[in-house]
């Protein structure tokens, strides 16, 4: 009797494994954050995010060196930028600060983002090292994109040639930061643009 042949079944693609890779490193920055609004930064470990992402440890050591380095990155994921990107530059300086600030007040709005920082926040006054970290790869960068923008303004001639642009960005961010640590009022786009309106009128060119 002849034998019937069964058509061949067609072959599957192979695995992509920078798609995996991607996975693996999404599902480790989740569970970094997740833990760290969980446990605090002192008790995070790196074998506590290897296990709640389903990974191997060694497969955290591959892109991040410590669990800092992966908390950083935590930051950069959620604000959906790298620390110290430019601001915005359409000419309009009132304009792109608002849309600046107006971002910061959403990402203070996440129940999840509000809690990483302020396990975050306190975590760096009782570590120096964490601290220093922070400051040189998070808070360093991203003030001197402000008060890069601030001086392309004032080269523009769009505030006052006399402003200390530090100072500036001091009146622009302090504000906000302070509203948001103290609880003390809510943080919305209206109160950014009303921030904006009155620190403008303060730094537009005399006479």
């Amino acid at each position: 009797m002849a034998q019937t042949s069964t058509p061949e079944e067609p072959a599957r693609p192979a695995p992509n494994p920078r798609r995996r890779s991607e996975r693996a490193r999404r599902a480790i920055l989740a569970a970094a954050g997740e833990l760290l609004g969980e446990v605090g930064y002192a008790r995070l470990t790196m074998e506590a995010i290897a296990s709640r992402a389903r990974v191997g440890k060694q497969t955290i050591y591959r892109w991040w060196p410590t669990k800092a380095a992966v908390v950083f990155d935590v930051f950069t994921e959620m604000t959906g930028g790298a620390a110290g990107d430019p601001l915005p530059d359409t000419g309009d300086l009132d304009a792109d600060l608002r849309t600046v600030l107006h971002a910061i007040v959403e990402e203070y709005a996440d129940p999840l983002m509000d809690r990483i920082n302020r396990v975050f926040i306190a975590e760096v006054q009782t570590d120096p090292e964490l601290a220093e970290n922070v400051m040189e790869l998070l808070l360093r960068p991203n003030l001197r994109a402000f008060r890069d923008r601030l001086l392309s303004a004032r080269e523009a001639g769009l505030i006052d040639a006399g402003t200390d642009p530090d100072l500036a960005v001091d009146l622009l961010l302090a504000p906000v930061q302070q509203r948001w640590l103290m609880r003390s009022g809510e943080l919305t786009h209206a109160y950014v643009d009303a921030l904006v309106d009155t620190v403008m009128r303060a730094l537009r060119p005399r006479g």
